[in-house]
């Protein structure tokens, strides 16, 4: 789509203002990150024991999955802070040639943490390199060409491979399998929402009533990244139209300008809602068929337009295809 959605969860690498403005709202130590209590238990385990065993070997490599979002990038920022490890960050449709991947890796350090997003979109032949490096720490590289060409195997000084996917699914069995430690990042409850709003306010500065943060958590999706993009838009408003202090009214005023309604979907949501509901009614709708009808790549609609639906109930998955719940239709007609 050609118009920015606010509720996008896509992080926009471009803006680089906006990048600066999310690294400074990053939190860098488990005491610090709001949320996932599941996931930040297991990870303190695992890198308290390999401190204290301290010989020289690093953290099992780990595999994060779940919804744009939610903080798997910041989770690995976290667990490099409190490995007191460099973190090399880059991504899977980043690295096209094997030999992009023989680079990154061969000028890694002892200790190093390695962040690939979206390792599901690697190619294949640079995978296959990637299963030696993760479990023998050696890099099997080919020299020349022909009937001369020979293998070079190098060896790889201990780093952790920390891996981020939206679709699990998607990735190759040989390269799970080799992940040691793999964790679903779960959508937040409101209260957890709510925590990272006032953390925000803090970072920036800015003055927000408790009902406020209330009413902005119970729009944000459940999504940390989409709470703070609200905050922000939220706060502009404030300090264009009021005094720059965050109320609810002043809070619920920028929401009907965004468009944002109670169960925190946009424009966008709704309208591929009503165009499944007018198109096919109560009959399922493939994927495809949604895609063609708002323009979007089925990819886009599975990413980052189902998940919150289907944590909603706004969506049902069947095997002829998606479609529309009860709860969906009574909640268009509310707004109508």
């Amino acid at each position: 789509m050609g118009i920015e959605r606010v509720v996008d969860t896509t992080n926009h690498e471009e803006d680089q203002t906006e990048q600066v403005l999310e690294q400074s709202l990053r939190p860098m130590t488990f005491s610090e990150y709001i949320g996932q209590e599941r996931l930040k238990t297991n990870l303190k385990l695992a890198i308290d024991a390999v401190k204290k065993r301290g010989d020289g070997h690093s953290l099992d490599h780990v595999l994060l999955y779940g919804p744009p979002g939610l903080g798997k990038t910041t989770m690995a920022n976290v667990i490099a802070h409190e490995m007191n490890a460099n973190l090399r960050i880059t991504s899977g449709p980043a690295i096209e040639r094997a030999g992009d991947l023989a680079s990154i890796l061969t000028n890694l350090q002892d200790g190093d943490v390695l962040f690939i997003d979206e390792i599901h979109r690697l190619r294949r032949t640079v995978e296959e390199i990637l299963y030696s490096a993760m479990e023998d720490y050696k890099l099997d590289i080919v020299i020349g060409k022909g009937p001369a060409a020979r293998s070079v195997r190098l060896d790889l000084p201990n780093f952790t491979v920390i891996g981020a996917t939206t679709r699990t699914g998607s990735l190759a069995g040989p390269l799970r399998d080799r992940f040691g430690i793999i964790h679903r990042l779960e959508y937040y409850k409101e209260n957890e929402i709510e925590q990272i709003i006032k953390r925000t306010a803090g970072i920036l500065n800015t003055k927000i009533s408790d009902d406020a943060t209330a009413l902005l958590s119970t729009r944000s999706r459940l999504t940390p990244r989409i709470a703070n993009r609200l905050f922000k838009r939220v706060r502009d408003y404030a300090d264009v139209n009021g005094d720059g202090i965050i109320d609810k009214p002043l809070a619920e005023q920028a929401l009907s300008v965004m468009e944002i309604d109670h169960l925190g979907l946009d424009p966008a949501d709704r309208n591929m809602l009503e165009l499944m509901l007018e198109n096919y009614g109560d009959r399922p709708v493939g994927l495809t068929t949604i895609a063609a009808l708002t323009g979007d790549e089925p990819s886009t609609i599975e990413d980052y337009y189902e998940p919150y639906l289907l944590q909603l109930g706004l969506i049902s998955r069947t095997p002829r295809g998606r479609m529309v719940t009860e709860k969906a239709k009574k909640h268009l007609n509310s707004i109508h």
